[in-house]
């Protein structure tokens, strides 16, 4: 693999720098991404966050029968309205910082180069991270209050995503966890951005025209980013979880990324930073999958 590729844009750098439009539809087609990414992905992130956070041994099959038997298909989708919506900001978000990042670099470049270095297109996926990790913190902690709950009507402890903002605020725990995601999103964003826009510049540089590009082939280049972003930082997604679904008041686990750590490795050992990876794989690839299909075909569809 060379240090450099030609630009495997998402929007037009060089011509829409100024073009407050293309802002606008970048935005728009990173919802959709996200809103796909959820569609698709929520069951999977379910069965993950519900493994992650058993504090008795157990495993995906017995989690999933289980959560079909107590609370039937529907309880896979337990929090999704707040992924939905956020998500889609979120993603929205990730795509936006990214463009204006690669765009920031290529200004930095009198000559004006189609060329942008693996460490750049690393750069510009940590700072779309980094930025977004501070509303991927909240969303998350919300959703993974709700997926977590057993109980339902007058026994649950938050009666919808509203009830768990004002629940968490009142506690002032709302952005609880925002270290471990903040690690999370700017190293994974960084790994995620900088594998998918290799591939598509190997394409580039084979004389394919981004544009020329198959679908199924933007889906596998979504599931190979996918993938390999999980492998690079599910540990700190753990920790994350773990913290997100302590005890509000009186933690058991800790108060910071250090103490949950340990505190897991304590309890668990080494593979307690592991749980729940398998579904969280088999969820990467179809999610990232179609998470950047549907970006590519908005960005097309809007031009």
């Amino acid at each position: 693999m060379t240090e450099e590729f030609p630009t495997p844009q998402l929007i037009d750098d060089l011509e829409s720098s100024h073009d407050n439009a293309r802002v606008v539809k970048d935005l728009l087609a990173g919802t959709a991404g996200g809103i796909a990414q959820v569609l698709v992905g929520q069951p999977f992130d379910t069965t993950k966050v519900r493994l992650q956070t058993s504090e008795v041994n157990t495993n995906a099959v017995k989690v999933i029968k289980d959560l079909i038997k107590n609370e039937g298909l529907t309880g896979f989708y337990k929090g999704t309205l707040t992924p939905l919506i956020g998500v889609g900001a979120c993603v929205s978000l990730q795509f936006g910082v990214n463009e204006a990042m690669k765009r920031f670099f290529h200004g930095l470049d009198e000559g004006e180069s189609k060329y942008l270095s693996l460490p750049q297109y690393y750069i510009c996926g940590v700072s779309g991270g980094f930025v977004n990790s501070f509303l991927a913190s909240p969303i998350e902690h919300i959703r993974i209050r709700l997926q977590t709950q057993t109980g339902s009507g007058a026994n649950a402890e938050f009666r919808g995503p509203i009830d768990c903002i004002k629940k968490l605020k009142a506690n002032g725990k709302l952005m609880r966890g925002l270290t471990p995601t903040m690690l999370r999103e700017s190293h994974g964003c960084g790994v995620y951005f900088l594998t998918y826009e290799a591939l598509v510049g190997q394409q580039v540089q084979s004389g394919i025209e981004r544009k020329d590009i198959p679908a199924w082939k933007l889906c596998l280049f979504g599931a190979a980013s996918g993938t390999l972003l999980w492998t690079m930082v599910y540990p700190l997604d753990v920790v994350k979880s773990v913290m997100q679904t302590d005890n509000l008041k009186s933690p058991k686990n800790g108060n910071n990324i250090v103490s949950v750590g340990r505190s897991i490795l304590a309890k668990q050992g080494f593979i307690g930073l592991f749980k729940g990876f398998a579904p969280t794989m088999l969820r990467a690839a179809p999610a990232n999958a179609a998470t950047f299909a549907t970006f590519e075909t908005a960005m097309r569809l809007l031009g």
